[in-house]
C-alpha cells in the first residue's frame, strides 16, 4: 500500500471505532436507567453487556490508534499486535460480564424474587438497542473487512451479538408482561427475564470464546488457513522456480508477513536470481493486504544441466571464474578442459592450490570425468590503457585483416573497425558478415578461423574480437 492509502485506511479504522465509542455511551445510559427502573434483570444483563462493549469500544479505539504506527526500532513489525490484544482484552471483559449475568440469573430462578415491570420503556429500549446495533455491527464489519482489522471485527461480533440477545431479552419481557394479564396460573412465565439473561450469557460465551481462539492464534503467530498453501502455489508459477522451500507465515493486526524460499536454477547468474525472487515478491503480495515478503533463492543442480554450467556453479562456490569449458571423450572417459580465472594479486602457489580445489570438486561431483585440465588466468581488471595508430600504420593493419577475411571461406567482407596500440600489442575488433542462413555453430567456427590465421599472419595481435553478423542487416 502507497503512504497516502494506510493514512487514509487509518483514518477510516479511527472513524469507525470512535463511532462505536459513541454509539455505545447511548445504549449503556439508556439501558441502564430503563433497567433500573423496570427492575429487568435481561435489560439490566443488558446495560452491564454494553458497558463492557463501551469498554471494549474505547479499549477498540486507542488500539486501532497505536496500531497504525509506522515500525520503528523496538518494533520492526510494527504495532499491528495491538489490535490482536484489544481483541483479547475485549473477551476477558465478555466472559466475566457473563460469570455476573449467569450467578444473578440462578439467583433469580431459585433463591430469590424481584418484581420486573414489563412496560413500553422497557419495550422500546431494546427496540433501539436493536436498531442501534444492526446499523453500528454492519459499518464496522465492512471496515474490518475492507482493511483487515481484528479489533474492529470483535467490535462488529459483539454488536452483532447484540441484536440477537436484546431479542431474546424483547421475548422474556413479552413471558413477563403475559405472566402479569393471564393471572397467577401463569406467574412463573415471570421467570421468562432470567431464562432470557442466561440465553444473553450463552451466546456471549460462545461468541467470546470463539473470538478469543482466534485472537491467541494471532497472538502466538498461527499461520491464517490456507494461505502457506495458496504462497507455494502462486510462486511454484513464476518462470524459473524450480521449487519451494519452506514457508512462514505471521499476522500482526491487518499485516501479513511471509518468508518463503525457492529454488533456482545454480547457473543463473546473480541478476537472474534476483529478478525472480523479484517477481515471486511482487506475485506474493498480491495476496496479502499489506505487510512485507522476503524471499530466499536457493541454488539447485537442474537434472539437463550443461558441464559448463555445472563447472561454473562448482567454481562460484569457491569464490572463482570459469569460462572456455571443453569435454573430451577418450575410450568412453571424459576429460574437461577449463580456464579458470582467479584474484590477480595471489602468488602462483595460492592460484595453484584453489584451482587444484576446484578440479577435485568436479571430479567429486562429475564421477565420469577422469581428469580436469585448468589454465589459471587472472580476473580482468580495470580497462587496459590503449594508443590510437596513425592511419598509416592503421591502413596497413586494416588492408591486412581484409586480406585475410578474403580467404576464410564462408566471410564476405569486414568493416567496422576499431584498431588500437596496447601494452601487449594490437587490440583489433571489427565485424566480419556472413549467410544469414548459417547455423550459431557454423558462424562461430569461422570467427574462431578468422582469429588464428591473424594471429598466424600479424604476431603482434595481443585481443583479437570478431563479430560476426548477417549480411542482410547490413
Amino acid at each position: 500500500m502507497t503512504s497516502g492509502a494506510t493514512a487514509l485506511a487509518e483514518k477510516e479504522k479511527r472513524n469507525a471505532a470512535l463511532s462505536s465509542v459513541l454509539a455505545a455511551v447511548l445504549l449503556t445510559g439508556l439501558k441502564l436507567v430503563v433497567g433500573l427502573l423496570t427492575g429487568s434483570l435481561g435489560i439490566l444483563a443488558e446495560a452491564a453487556h454494553s458497558g463492557l462493549d463501551l469498554v471494549a469500544a474505547m479499549v477498540t479505539f486507542f488500539a486501532v490508534r497505536i496500531s497504525g504506527k509506522p515500525p520503528d526500532e523496538q518494533h520492526m513489525y510494527g504495532h499491528g499486535k495491538v489490535e490482536n490484544l484489544s481483541a483479547l482484552v475485549e473477551t476477558l471483559l465478555l466472559l466475566i460480564t457473563c460469570v455476573w449475568i449467569i450467578y444473578e440469573a440462578i439467583q433469580r430462578l431459585f433463591f430469590k424474587s424481584v418484581e420486573v415491570e414489563a412496560n413500553l420503556w422497557a419495550f422500546g429500549v431494546m427496540a433501539i438497542s436493536i436498531l442501534v446495533d444492526i446499523s453500528r455491527s454492519r459499518m464496522l464489519y465492512r471496515t474490518a473487512r475492507k482493511h483487515k482489522s481484528q479489533a474492529l471485527e470483535a467490535d462488529a461480533l459483539h454488536f452483532a451479538t447484540d441484536i440477537w440477545s436484546s431479542a431474546v431479552v424483547i421475548g422474556g419481557l413479552i413471558l413477563v408482561w403475559l405472566s402479569q394479564r393471564l393471572g397467577p396460573d401463569w406467574a412463573w412465565l415471570a421467570k421468562a427475564d432470567a431464562v432470557a439473561a442466561l440465553a444473553v450469557a450463552c451466546i456471549v460465551v460462545y461468541v467470546s470464546l470463539q473470538l478469543g481462539k482466534r485472537t491467541v492464534a494471532a497472538l502466538l503467530d498461527a499461520a491464517p488457513p490456507g494461505l502457506a498453501e495458496r504462497v507455494t502455489s502462486e510462486a511454484i508459477q513464476v518462470p524459473g522456480v524450480q521449487g519451494v522451500g519452506p514457508v512462514r507465515l505471521r499476522e500482526a493486526g491487518p499485516s501479513t508477513f511471509v518468508d518463503l524460499t525457492v529454488n533456482v536454477d545454480r547457473s543463473a547468474s546473480l541478476e537472474e536470481a534476483h529478478q525472480i525472487a523479484t517477481a515471486v515478491d511482487n506475485r506474493i503480495s498480491k495476496l496479502v493486504y499489506s505487510g512485507d515478503v522476503v524471499v530466499h533463492v536457493d541454488p539447485v543442480r537442474q537434472v539437463q544441466e550443461s558441464l559448463a554450467q555445472t563447472v561454473s556453479a562448482i567454481a562460484a562456490q569457491l569464490g572463482l571464474r570459469t569460462h572456455n569449458v571443453h569435454a573430451h571423450e577418450v575410450r568412453g572417459r571424459y576429460f574437461v578442459d577449463l580456464h579458470v580465472e582467479v584474484p590477480a594479486g595471489l602468488t602462483l602457489s595460492q592460484a595453484h592450490d584453489r584451482v587444484s580445489h576446484l578440479e577435485l570438486a568436479v571430479q567429486d561431483e562429475l564421477p565420469q570425468v577422469g581428469d580436469v585440465h585448468s589454465h589459471i588466468e587472472p580476473t580482468a581488471g580495470t580497462a587496459a590503457p590503449l594508443t590510437a595508430l596513425d592511419s598509416g600504420e592503421e591502413d596497413v593493419l586494416r588492408a591486412q585483416i581484409v586480406a585475410v577475411a578474403k580467404e576464410v571461406s564462408g566471410l564476405r567482407g569486414c568493416d567496422s573497425f576499431h584498431i588500437r596500440s596496447g601494452p601487449d600489442g594490437y587490440d583489433v575488433a571489427f565485424h566480419c558478415l556472413a549467410d544469414p542462413d548459417l547455423s550459431v555453430a557454423e558462424a562461430h567456427r569461422l570467427a574462431d578461423e578468422m582469429e588464428k590465421q591473424l594471429r598466424a599472419r600479424i604476431p603482434d595481435i595481443s585481443q583479437v574480437l570478431v563479430h560476426v553478423e548477417p549480411e542482410a542487416e547490413i
